[in-house]
């Protein structure tokens, strides 16, 4: 059973106007062209839009919440004739569930890895040689110290 939350419902009120929920008429675009609802059973965008409108938020923000699905393609948005965007809606449920610390595990490790190190994924023999081909500098372990000063430094107050 689906309740409107009223705590909730200021924020996901603020997170409809954003993604323009109220101009949204349910035509399904969105879904029918989204990747991640290609492949999932559980992700519609037009689902979750429709659910911020109406201020429902259960299953919205927590770990496995279907939010995290989402490719951030904006397909959603190119394809919709009223002009609302979905994805903008998802992006902002997830920095509320990160806000809250409810965001999975795995997000909370890229997190981490990006402000450790300064990037996501581990530095192969080969990725170092294309880069080295592409002219790219070296990547070395001082690009963390770059990007905590960005990234920590600034928002010491959000993290």
């Amino acid at each position: 059973m689906y309740v409107i939350e009223k705590g909730a419902g200021s924020i996901l009120k603020r997170v409809a106007r954003q993604g323009m929920a109220q101009l949204c008429y349910a035509c399904g675009i969105c879904v029918g062209d989204c990747p991640a609802a290609r492949f999932s059973d559980d992700f519609n965008p037009k689902q979750i839009f429709l659910k911020v409108g109406l201020g429902i938020a259960n299953g919205l923000i927590e770990q496995g919440s279907p939010i995290w699905k989402c490719t951030t393609c904006y397909t959603c948005a190119e394809r919709c004739p009223a002009g609302v965007k979905p994805v903008e809606v998802i992006i902002a449920l997830r920095n509320l569930s990160f806000s809250k610390g409810l965001a999975p595990e795995q997000v909370n490790q890229v997190r981490q890895a990006v402000i450790n190190l300064g990037i996501v994924s581990s530095m192969t023999d080969t990725v170092l040689k294309r880069r080295q081909e592409m002219g790219l500098p070296q990547v070395d372990a001082k690009l963390g110290d770059v990007v905590k000063g960005i990234v920590v430094e600034g928002h010491k107050d959000k993290l």
